[in-house]
C-alpha cells in the first residue's frame, strides 16, 4: 500500500517532472538564508498527495497542461506554508521525522518563510491571470483558518457535537482536498457541472482522510503517529465524540475529567482508548469514513473511463487503507 503513490508518480513521470520544475522555480530566491530553508523543506517533502490529485483530476477531465502545473504548484505552496505555520502554532519541533523549521531557525523565521510561500503562490497566480484558481484557493485558506478557530473555541469547552466535528474537518482538511480537485478540473474545462462534481469529490475524500487520521489512535499498525497522541493533545476526534454521546453520565464525566488532565499518563490514555473501543467509537468512525468514500465515488460517475480516473479511485482507496 505504501508504494501506491510512488507507482502513480512513476506513471505520471513526465507530468510530475513539469509540476516540480514549476514549483522549484517559485521557491528559488536570491536570499541565502531563505534559499537554504526552502531547500531543506523541498528535500523533506511528504507524499505529495495533493498535487497528485490536481494532476489526476485534470487528466480525468481533459488534457493536463501548463495551467495544471501552476495549479498543482499553487496547492503545494499553500499546503507547505500551512504546515510551517502549524508547527509554530502547535509548538511542534518535528515534521515527518525531521526537525521542523521553527526548531532549527526559531518561530520568527518560520512565520516569515510560511508568509513567503503564501505570497509566491498568490503572485504566480496573478502573473498568469489564473484568477479562478486563486479564488478557489483563497476560499480554502479562509475555511482552514475558520476551522482552526472553531476547533479552539469548542476544545476549550469540550462540547463538540458530531455536526461541529464535521464542520471543523470540512474546513481544516477537506477544503484543501476540494480545492485540489476543483483546480485540476478548472485547468482543463469550463464545465461548472464537472468542476462542482470534482470539488465535491475532493471534499468527501478529504473528510475520509481526516477520519482515517483519527483512527490511527486505535490501530495496532505502526503508523508513525504515537498511539493516543490525539488524546494526549486533547483533540476531540469522531471516535471520542461518538463514545461520549453514548456513555452514561458518570462514565462521561470521568472520561472528560481524564481528557482535561494536563499531563495525562499512559495508563490514563489507555483507559480512554479502551472506553472508546468498547463503546464502538472506532467502528462508528470507520463506517462514516466509508460513507464519505462512497460519496466521493458517486461524484466520479460524471467522468468518462480513463487511466487518470482509475488512479483517482486508487488514491481514494489509499486514503482509507493507508498505514500512516
Amino acid at each position: 500500500m505504501a508504494d501506491i503513490l510512488k507507482d502513480i508518480k512513476i506513471e505520471l513521470k513526465d507530468e510530475f517532472a513539469k509540476f516540480e520544475a514549476t514549483f522549484y522555480k517559485e521557491v528559488k530566491t536570491k536570499i541565502s538564508l531563505l534559499d537554504t530553508i526552502l531547500g531543506y523543506i523541498v528535500k523533506r517533502k511528504g507524499k505529495q498527495i495533493r498535487p497528485i490529485m490536481v494532476l489526476l483530476t485534470a487528466g480525468s477531465c481533459g488534457s493536463i497542461n501548463e495551467k495544471t502545473y501552476r495549479g498543482a504548484s499553487l496547492v503545494e505552496l499553500l499546503h507547505t506554508a500551512t504546515l510551517v505555520h502549524d508547527d509554530v502554532v502547535d509548538e511542534s519541533y518535528k515534521r515527518r521525522g525531521f526537525f521542523s523549521i521553527n526548531a532549527l531557525w526559531k518561530n520568527k523565521v518560520a512565520v516569515l518563510v510560511g508568509d513567503f510561500l503564501l505570497s509566491r503562490g498568490l503572485i504566480m497566480s496573478v502573473e498568469n491571470k489564473d484568477f479562478e484558481m486563486l479564488e478557489i484557493v483563497s476560499d480554502s485558506m479562509k475555511r482552514m483558518v475558520e476551522g482552526e478557530l472553531l476547533q479552539l473555541e469548542k476544545a476549550r469547552r469540550l462540547d463538540i457535537k458530531e455536526e461541529d466535528y464535521y464542520q471543523i474537518i470540512s474546513n481544516k482538511t477537506a477544503s484543501l482536498f476540494a480545492s485540489c480537485c476543483a483546480i485540476g478540473a478548472a485547468s482543463v474545462t469550463d464545465s461548472k457541472e464537472i468542476m462542482d462534481a470534482m470539488r465535491n469529490f475532493g471534499e468527501s475524500a478529504g473528510m475520509a482522510f481526516q477520519i482515517k487520521d483519527d483512527l490511527f489512535d486505535f490501530s495496532d499498525e505502526d503508523s508513525g503517529k504515537p498511539k493516543g497522541i490525539d488524546i494526549k493533545e486533547r483533540k476531540m476526534t469522531l471516535p471520542l465524540i461518538y463514545a461520549l454521546n453514548h456513555a452514561d453520565k458518570n462514565t462521561k464525566n470521568r472520561i472528560i475529567k481524564l481528557f482535561k488532565t494536563k499531563k495525562i499518563s499512559n495508563e490514563q490514555v489507555q483507559e480512554v482508548v479502551s472506553f472508546i473501543l468498547n463503546s464502538g467509537g472506532a467502528d462508528y468512525a470507520r463506517n462514516k469514513m466509508n460513507e464519505f468514500k462512497n460519496k466521493a465515488l458517486k461524484c466520479l460517475e460524471i467522468l468518462p473511463e480513463n487511466r487518470h480516473k482509475t488512479n483517482l479511485i486508487t488514491v481514494l482507496n489509499y486514503i482509507i487503507e493507508r498505514k500512516k
